[in-house]
C-alpha cells in the first residue's frame, strides 16, 4: 500500500468516510495551525537559542513555552486532545524513555511530559534552521547513525552525562516514524545503552499517527491515547532481553489503543537480528 493510500485507510478506519466539505474544513484548520506553528517559531526560536547560550535549563523553559503554545493551538484550532494513563509508573529519578514513534506529535509532547528531557536524534537535524540549532544548543544527543558501533558508544557516553545531570533520555527504538499498524521494527541501540548504564527503561505507547498522520497534512480531531508502562529493569540483563520486554509491553498496549483494522500481532516469538550486548 502506498503512503497516501495508507493515510486514507487510517482516516477511514478512525474517522469514517469524510465528505468534501468536512475535509475542506479540516484542511483549512490545519493550514491555520501550520501558520500558528511558523509564527511561534519565528517569535520564540531566537529567544530559545539566545537563552540556551547562557543556560540549557533556561533555554529548555523557553522551549516548553513554545511547545505548550503549539499544543494549545493544536487543541483549539484542530480539535486534537490527548489522554495520558500511567503517570504513577513514572519514577522519581530520570531514566531512559522508549516510545512508539508514529508522528511529529510525540516529538512535541514527550519533552513536557518528562522534564527536563533530551532526545537521541540524527546529527543531520542540526542543519535545520532554528529548530536544529536549538537542539544543538540545548545539548540533545545528536549521533551519526551511519557510524555503527561508534554511534552506540556516542549514545552511551552522552546518555550517561545527561542522566547524571538529571535529564530524561528519550529514544525512539524503531529509529524513525512508522505508519499506523506497520510491523514493529525495534532496534537494539537503546537497549544496549540501558543495559550498559543499568538504567531502567520506561515504555510509552501512543496512537498519534491516527490524528497527525506521518504522511498527511490534515490534523484530524480526536483524542490521542498515551500509555506509560512500569519501568523495565536493565541492571545485569542482556540488551536482547531488555528490548524484547520493551517491545512486548509497547506493542501489547498498542493493540488496546490502535483502531481495529490496524492492530498487529504481539511480537512474542518473531525471529530477530542478533544483538551485541
Amino acid at each position: 500500500m502506498s503512503g497516501s493510500a495508507h493515510v486514507e485507510a487510517v482516516i477511514r478506519a478512525r474517522h469514517g468516510e469524510v465528505g468534501v466539505v468536512r475535509r475542506a474544513w479540516y484542511t483549512l484548520r490545519s493550514v491555520v495551525f501550520w501558520i500558528w506553528q511558523i509564527v511561534l517559531t519565528l517569535v520564540l526560536g531566537a529567544p530559545v537559542m539566545v537563552v540556551s547560550l547562557i543556560s540549557w535549563r533556561a533555554g529548555y523553559c523557553v522551549a516548553l513555552v513554545w511547545l505548550r503554545l503549539n499544543f494549545m493551538g493544536l487543541r483549539v484550532i484542530c480539535g486534537v486532545d490527548w489522554d495520558v494513563q500511567g503517570h504513577e509508573n513514572i519514577p522519581d529519578t530520570p531514566c531512559l524513555v522508549m516510545s512508539k514513534h508514529q508522528s511529529t506529535w510525540e516529538t512535541y509532547f514527550l519533552p513536557h511530559l518528562f522534564v527536563p528531557a533530551t532526545y537521541v536524534a540524527k546529527r543531520s537535524l542540526v542543519w535545520v534552521p532554528i529548530f536544529g540549532w536549538s537542539l544543538h544548543l540545548m545539548r540533545f544527543i545528536l549521533i551519526d547513525r551511519k557510524s555503527g558501533r561508534s554511534a552506540v558508544k556516542q549514545m552511551i557516553d552522552q546518555a550517561r552525562d545527561r542522566l547524571a545531570h538529571g535529564r530524561w533520555v528519550i529514544i525512539f527504538p524503531e529509529g524513525t516514524r512508522r505508519p499506523v499498524g506497520a510491523e514493529p521494527d525495534y532496534r537494539a541501540g537503546g537497549a544496549i545503552v540501558a543495559a550498559s548504564l543499568g538504567t531502567p527503561v520506561l515504555p510509552v505507547a501512543l496512537n498519534a499517527g491516527e490524528f497527525w498522520p506521518r504522511l498527511g497534512f490534515i490534523k484530524w480531531p480526536g483524542t490521542v491515547s498515551v500509555r506509560i508502562g512500569p519501568p523495565i529493569l536493565s541492571q545485569g540483563r542482556k540488551a536482547s532481553e531488555v528490548i524484547h520486554d520493551t517491545e512486548a509491553w509497547i506493542e501489547g498496549a498498542m493493540r488496546d489503543i490502535t483502531s481495529e483494522p490496524f492492530r498487529t500481532p504481539l511480537p512474542a516469538d518473531r525471529p530477530r537480528e542478533p544483538l551485541t550486548d
